[in-house]
């Protein structure tokens, strides 16, 4: 790449948000070499996550924890997303009125289901991304091993 004072606004922006995330973000490195990976890993099972959950007596029960929070806030995005857009046919009559209201509450719901998940199991002092990590890394080593 050129010297910075030739690049454009957008790349410039682009490069010190990157940086600025990196410094935050501890797992980049780490969790990238899943994302950016030639071969895709091939999908697992539930039966697959529980030996997972099962071998690690660390990072299983805290991957545990974190699957039940995402069923949680997949529980009220549903209920968000049918409670609003009930609402909004209700009062409109508007198909794309309800169909919007289907989304925003769908997104709402997800979101306050999160934030509920987080304070009932506590996820606020665990840390889930290496817990998720771990899994990924247990993942690639058994499917090595099967190849």
């Amino acid at each position: 790449m050129g010297d910075s004072s030739s690049d454009s606004f957008l790349k410039k922006h682009c490069r010190e948000f990157k940086e600025f995330w990196a410094e935050r973000f501890p797992y980049t490195d780490v969790y990238s070499r899943f994302i950016s990976r030639q071969e895709s890993l091939p999908s697992w099972s539930e039966s697959d996550v529980n030996e997972f959950i099962a071998s690690d007596p660390v990072h299983g029960p805290i991957l545990k924890t974190t699957r039940e929070a995402a069923n949680i806030a997949l529980a009220g995005s549903a209920i968000g997303a049918v409670s609003t857009a009930g609402l909004a046919w209700k009062y409109s009559r508007s198909l794309h009125g309800a169909g919007l209201a289907l989304l925003g509450g769908g997104v709402f719901g997800w979101t306050f289901g999160q934030e509920v998940a987080n304070h009932w199991h506590q996820l606020y002092r665990l840390d889930t991304m290496a817990a998720q990590v771990k899994f990924m890394e247990w993942w690639e080593k058994k499917c090595q091993r099967r190849s």
